[in-house]
């Protein structure tokens, strides 16, 4: 479902609203939140400006190429005075809870201001092998310094992670000062933060669109936030967060997060299904009548004229398809 043209943050696939949309309504008490700055690409900007629906004060930056998180970030922050406080959300995820998400973001915004580079520690709840950890250290007020992160791991590491209490999941949320955050990238990247400042230098405003200067982008080496500074900073800090939280990243997830929509039986329907003597079945189909007999821990989805079957545990591997690719 997730295409180039129509990728997953502007789909509705845990209600009318697209996660770009759910994304936005999270941040859209002004008491608390500034309009949103938003980072996109050229294919996107239209997509993006239709869901804002003009939403006063909103901004677009749209990236020449994509560039992996860190010049996307890189980008927002320079846009925004040195002491304004960011938080850095992925448009694609899924949480449960808007309250203990805005719970979190003022915890992690009261350590911002004290010049930590925040992270969201999303509270373990199964030993996921699809997430990076992240490890507590010291307590600290609201939150706790960041001991080690931890990439990927296997499933004896993951259990014993979750057995530990001591890991979260890195949900690749962040708070932090704009001018910390710079900063802290001129230290450990650079020539990543002179390209960005010059491409920022040289950028032009259109409306409330700012097109960064091409060149000095395009000659960057794309990098994430994680690597090029998180897990380099003497100053990195995590907030607990217990709020629901999902990158939907496979069809597993997404049927863990519409598990509320279940029948008796577990299974998940979304458009003209029939079913006989199935269990733990999720099926969405966008028009033709999907039928399945004596199933069980199946994701058939059909889409765009295209089917694809998978077991639960196998739905990781969905990106490894030949098909996959380019979408």
């Amino acid at each position: 479902m997730s295409r180039k043209a129509l990728p997953k943050p502007f789909l509705p696939l845990v209600s009318d609203e697209t996660l770009f949309e759910q994304a936005l309504r999270r941040v859209a008490d002004r008491a608390t939140f500034a309009p949103p700055i938003v980072v996109a690409g050229e294919a996107h900007a239209d997509l993006v400006t239709a869901q804002l629906r003009g939403l006063p004060g909103a901004r677009l930056v749209i990236e020449p190429a994509a560039r992996n998180t860190a010049p996307a970030i890189a980008l927002a922050a320079a846009l925004l005075p040195l002491d304004a406080v960011m938080l850095v959300c992925p448009s694609d995820h899924h949480v449960a809870s808007p309250q203990a998400f805005r719970a979190a973001a003022q915890a992690a915004a009261a350590l911002a201001r004290q010049n930590y580079l925040v992270s969201f520690g999303i509270a373990a709840d199964r030993p996921e092998t699809g997430y990076g950890y992240l490890r507590r250290g010291e307590p600290l007020e609201g939150g706790y310094a960041i001991r080690k992160f931890v990439e990927k791991p296997d499933l004896a590491r993951a259990e014993a992670y979750l057995a530990s209490g001591e890991y979260s999941w890195n949900g690749g949320i962040f708070a932090f000062r704009a001018g910390h955050i710079l900063a802290e990238l001129a230290a450990y990247r650079p020539g990543m933060a002179r390209q960005v400042a010059e491409a920022v230098a040289g950028g032009r405003e259109e409306g409330a669109r700012f097109h960064p200067a091409a060149a000095p982008f395009l000659a960057i080496a794309g990098e994430s936030i994680d690597y090029a500074v998180m897990e380099n900073t003497a100053r990195a800090a995590m907030v607990p967060a217990d709020m629901g939280w999902s990158d939907i990243g496979n069809w597993a997830a997404l049927a863990d997060v519409l598990a509320g929509d279940a029948d008796a039986h577990g299974n998940i329907l979304h458009g003209t299904v029939d079913l006989a003597g199935c269990r733990d079945v999720l099926v969405m189909t966008d028009g033709p009548r999907v039928s399945a007999v004596g199933v069980e821990g199946l994701c058939i989805v059909v889409a765009g004229g295209e089917v694809l079957v998978t077991t639960r545990d196998g739905a990781q591997g969905v990106g490894k398809l030949p098909g996959a690719a380019g979408q």
